[in-house]
């Protein structure tokens, strides 16, 4: 591990009178892994032998694992944890589910994990079955569960562990809005995360318990909230929106940590390309005196485990023919990063949209919808082969056609936009239709200048529109298409859709050309 990025981090100070500690804590941490088991690009899709072999590629979970042994090994008290989402996002989950996951989880250590949303994209039963797998509790203070025999008794509110004699409470939160996210199902029900943290505070300082670490896979925007709302907290871990916090990286979004309310608060990007490394001292009253720490890169200067390289070589060998075809060429790079297709129009979500909308084009099918949250890597230049849109599109979902009125598709668009400030996954991407957003503007009222084809959006209209079946049926918030009429969810797969649009096309040229107009 490089010491200078230890060396060059900022510390900071949260206290003056912290001369003499009582109490160090190593906090190492990791969020929204997805599966990658394998090396990855600097934009997050998987990095071949060749270029990893060259330095080109960082983290892969053989080098997390080097990473998390040196530094317990030089750590004082250390403490791993996990923001959630180690699921979904490489053939890896696809073929393997919890199995693969909960191998490594196990084997790297940790103390405690969160729920994601994506624990839940196989529905309770796979959350079921990588809590009956790992060695450690897995934590969900705002999930009622009562009603679901598959998951009674696994997931905790909050655990307490033992460290140096020290007790640590450690609370977790998944998102509010999984049932938009993903799919629990009907029997399990969220909470709003601010009442539910303060009442697991309160319930573990009544313990005597005074050293409590919120493990969130909320968001950076509503870890702040949390931390600004409630009073107990020491740390906040966080995850879900996959960024990058750092005291000497200018694309960091804040320091490391960020204080809110005095409350510490880390995570760690994502995809296992850093590891949160937060050294956190506490008086003899169980009060932060100081945190200072910074993410790890991963890079080619960690050399990664060989007996991890070893045992995903051979889970990686059934994926092998799968990933290896090759389905078309690009001509540049093709953007699908969260910082583009949640935001703003991206060239990735023109190919998905515009793939979606050739192939039932001859059914009438005039608009295509795609959310950026689905789109979860970039495709380098060159060769493209099924692996690397398996990697952009790995959720199985199908496409899905059905009718809506321009007053629906209004209202759609304006929940596409609603969350922009936070990077929401339901950011509409689209093909045969363009329209103009205004961030700065209420949520509700940002959307203006829809045209389809070269005609004004008519509220009255009826238009054929395709997506796909997550989208179709209220996923990330898209409620108004539930009861569309003319629904169809059970086309082809959409990775199988964009594969074959490619071979179509197989000199593509990625491009964006104005359909999106943000303010």
């Amino acid at each position: 591990m490089r010491t200078t990025l230890l060396a060059t981090a900022g510390a900071l100070a949260l206290s003056a009178g912290a001369a003499q500690a009582d109490f160090t804590l190593t906090i190492l941490h990791t969020n929204d892994v997805h599966d990658r088991f394998e090396p990855i690009t600097a934009t997050g899709s998987t990095c071949g032998a060749e270029d990893d072999a060259a330095g080109k590629c960082f983290g892969g979970v053989a080098r997390l694992v080097t990473a998390v042994d040196q530094a317990k090994a030089r750590a004082t008290n250390p403490l791993l944890l996990d923001a959630g989402d180690w699921y979904q996002g490489t053939l890896f989950y696809t073929h393997y589910k919890h199995e693969a996951a909960a191998e490594f989880i196990n084997k790297l250590g940790y103390a405690a994990m969160a729920v994601g949303n994506h624990e839940f994209d196989d529905g309770p039963a796979e959350l079921a079955a990588l809590a009956d797998a790992v060695d450690m509790p897995i934590l969900a203070a705002n999930m009622d569960i009562a009603k679901e025999p598959l998951l009674a008794d696994k997931i905790a509110p909050h655990t307490v562990v033992d460290v140096a004699g020290q007790k640590i409470g450690i609370i977790g939160l998944t998102p509010e809005s999984n049932p938009e996210l993903s799919s629990p199902g009907p029997n399990v029900t969220f909470q709003a995360p601010i009442q539910v943290v303060q009442a697991q505070i309160d319930e573990l300082t009544g313990q005597g318990i005074d050293k409590i670490i919120l493990l969130s896979h909320s968001g950076y925007v509503v870890d702040q909230q949390i931390a600004d709302h409630t009073s107990g907290l020491d740390v906040i871990v966080g995850g879900h929106s996959h960024t990058l916090l750092s005291n000497t990286d200018p694309a960091a979004a804040g320091p490391y940590p960020t204080l809110a309310n005095g409350v510490p608060i880390v995570t760690a990007e994502s995809y296992t390309k850093y590891l949160g490394e937060l050294v956190v001292t506490f008086d003899d009253q169980g009060r932060v005196t100081k945190a200072e720490g910074a993410p790890l890169l991963l890079d080619a200067s960690v050399t990664p485990d060989p007996d991890a390289v070893e045992r995903i070589t051979a889970l990686a060998a059934p994926l092998e023919e799968i990933r290896a075809e090759v389905v078309g060429q690009t001509s540049a790079p093709i953007d699908g990063s969260r910082e583009s297709c949640r935001v703003k129009e991206c060239s990735m979500g023109n190919l998905v949209a515009e793939a979606q909308l050739a192939r039932v084009a001859d059914q009438g099918v005039q608009i295509s919808l795609v959310n950026g949250g689905g789109l979860r890597a970039s495709i380098d230049q060159g060769e493209v082969s099924m692996g690397d849109v398996l990697t952009v599109l790995p959720f199985l979902n199908t496409l899905s056609t059905f009718e809506v009125t321009g007053e629906q598709l209004m209202a759609a668009l304006e929940n596409g936009v609603s969350q922009m400030e936070e990077g929401g996954g339901r950011f509409p991407q689209v093909a045969g239709f363009r329209y103009t957003v205004d961030p700065a503007a209420p949520a509700g009222s940002r959307i203006s200048d829809v045209m389809v084809g070269d005609q004004p959006l008519d509220p009255k209209a009826s238009y054929l529109a395709v997506s796909n079946n997550y989208v179709r049926n209220g996923g990330d918030g898209y409620v108004m298409f539930k009861d569309a009429r003319n629904a169809y969810d059970y086309g082809p797969d959409l990775a199988l859709v964009v594969a074959d649009y490619l071979r179509a096309h197989p000199d593509y040229a990625p491009h964006t050309d104005g359909r999106i107009t943000v303010k």
